[in-house]
């Protein structure tokens, strides 16, 4: 009987202006529209989506999908050949489903060597990326026999080179939105060049099939993850409007390549790179790539064989764990994703034809637009309004690789201004104290806040005794000989302190003051001596550095 009725039950429908009742009613008397978010593509994400737009893009992104999963794409990482060759067949054995190589640390080969390596092309996929004409690697491929040349397959990324007679599966030209990327691309932008650069690359050959065929797509995939969901999905159905443009009714399949973005990774703290590479990888898995490159979380520095497994089984858990490798287009049929989808079609497809008109991607790398973007992505950081944990919020002082490894294509990252000054106070740096006034209510929260703020450029605090006068203060500044101080308190108890303590403040000491102070009682403490404020919403790169640089310019003993 319980099985019948629950099998008969019926829900009652919800309709969008219920649940937009209960967001409102769980506000507090704060505006609905105080929920959204306005993102750096210009799209403004809702606190609720109920239906999909104009288009349903799950059509599009099933139809252009050849099959479900996707293929593991574990780059070898090796010394040499020899090494290189040891440890392709370790990773092909744990999971590994490809050959992946890069060329920006070419390496020694001889030909007992490429003989061997080009069993392996004969099996596996290949995906080389940034390989010059001299790489001795391209000789491997006039290794393989003629007979299973046809079923070598991947991707190879070099310039000016004649691939051997009899591959018919290899593409050798296409988009790698890598540069434009970690120069601060935005979402509607990497897609808008992807397609610029299409129609430059199509124009070359003699029909658009012998284009499509040769050509592929390889998108770096960050930690917005929602966006970069979308931004896959919408590049299917951007290839298609593109093939329609060039009156091809079905388009050909094109392979999506995702590799996880370095544009937030850290030296700070590069267990958290992990993180941010699994939220990448899970982003790319359901925005449907065909390939998906991982990076291990200590690329930026030198990658170890334990760094190497953590970012290969990644791939192999989300396999495991989810079985999102037995849908088409796990993200289809979501309001969110589907909305989203369409709007960075729309976005992207404007700026594209925008981008076309005024004279291609050539105006587009000359109009500036792509530092606009990073520059406004530096400032978010610098200011806290985008996190890197770790970095530039919840910063740990412990010691840290500044080295970097040339193993990789060197990239702009949002943390190498904080991993400037981390390396720079790792050095030298002041004697730092945070000095409280009142009770533990009075200050903890500012305290907190500094000690934060300071650890982000690598400067280490410690909180005074908490003072109920100045004259207790000063008798202690006297005694423990600070080199920076930075007063805490409730902004009575500060106004209170501050000009007598300016007035008493024992010589060689630079002051601070947490909070913001309204301009005409800042600038009277100015005169008697303050250095400055630190407070939410500050550019962090900028305060910390003047902090180091008053110091370093006379108070520095």
């Amino acid at each position: 009987m319980a099985v019948d009725s629950m099998k008969n039950t019926t829900f009652e429908k919800v309709e969008f202006e219920q649940w937009k009742n209960l967001a409102i009613a769980s506000l507090k008397g704060k505006p609905y529209e105080s929920l959204t978010t306005a993102t750096i593509e210009g799209i403004e994400l809702q606190p609720l989506y109920y239906q999909t737009g104009k288009l349903d893009s799950s059509s599009v992104v099933q139809s252009m999908k050849r099959t479900v999963g996707w293929t593991i794409a574990q780059q070898t990482i090796a010394n040499d050949g020899s090494e290189f060759l040891e440890r392709l067949q370790e990773s092909i054995e744990k999971g590994n489903e490809s050959i992946v190589y890069d060329g920006n640390q070419p390496l020694d080969w001889n030909d007992d060597q490429l003989l061997q390596l080009s069993t392996f092309i004969a099996k596996y996929p290949v995906f080389f990326f940034n390989v010059t004409i001299d790489d001795p690697i391209l000789r491997a491929f006039d290794f393989v026999h003629h007979e299973v040349r046809e079923n070598v397959s991947g991707i190879i990324q070099v310039s000016d080179w004649t691939i051997p007679v009899g591959y018919k599966n290899i593409r050798t030209e296409g988009v790698d939105l890598w540069q434009v990327h970690h120069e601060g691309a935005d979402a509607v932008t990497e897609l808008a060049i992807a397609l610029s650069e299409a129609s430059r690359i199509a124009s070359g050959y003699e029909s658009f099939q012998e284009f499509a065929d040769n050509f592929f797509v390889r998108f770096p995939i960050d930690t917005h993850f929602f966006m970069e969901i979308a931004k896959l999905r919408a590049f299917r159905a951007l290839w298609k409007a593109f093939t329609q443009a060039y009156d091809v009714d079905e388009p050909p399949y094109l392979p999506v390549l995702a590799v996880t973005s370095l544009r937030s990774f850290s030296k700070l703290d590069p267990y958290v790179n992990m993180l941010r590479a699994g939220n990448e990888t899970f982003a790319a898995i359901l925005g449907g790539a065909d390939i998906i490159q991982a990076h291990p979380h200590n690329i930026v520095t030198g990658p170890n064989a334990s760094s190497i497994r953590h970012s290969r089984n990644m791939q192999l858990v989300l396999k495991e764990e989810t079985h999102v490798e037995k849908v088409l287009d796990p993200a289809g049929g979501s309001f969110f994703i589907e909305t989203l989808t369409e709007e960075l079609i729309e976005a992207a497809w404007k700026l594209f034809l925008d981008i076309e008109s005024k004279g291609g991607i050539t105006y587009f790398n000359e109009s500036g637009k792509l530092q606009e973007q990073l520059s406004r992505r530096q400032t978010e950081v610098a200011t806290g309004k985008k996190s890197l944990i770790g970095t530039n919020v919840y910063a740990e002082l412990n010691s840290t690789n500044f080295d970097d490894w040339k193993g990789i294509e060197r990239v702009k990252r949002l943390a190498e201004p904080f991993e400037t000054l981390r390396k720079m106070t790792s050095e030298s740096q002041p004697k730092t104290t945070i000095l409280t006034f009142g009770k533990l209510k009075d200050f903890k929260l500012r305290a907190d806040f500094v000690t934060g703020f300071l650890a982000s450029g690598g400067i280490r605090s410690n909180w005074s005794p908490a003072f109920e006068n100045v004259e207790q203060a000063v008798k202690w500044l006297k005694q423990d000989k600070p080199d920076y101080i930075i007063v805490c308190g409730t902004d009575e108890i500060v106004k209170g302190v501050m000009d007598p303590l300016l007035e008493q403040l024992p010589a060689g000491i630079l002051l601070d003051v947490a909070g913001k102070i309204e301009e005409e009682t800042y600038s009277k403490w100015k005169q008697k001596g303050l250095n400055g404020m630190i407070f939410n919403g500050q550019n962090k790169i900028e305060k910390l550095q003047s902090i180091v640089d008053s110091w370093q310019g006379g108070l520095h003993k």
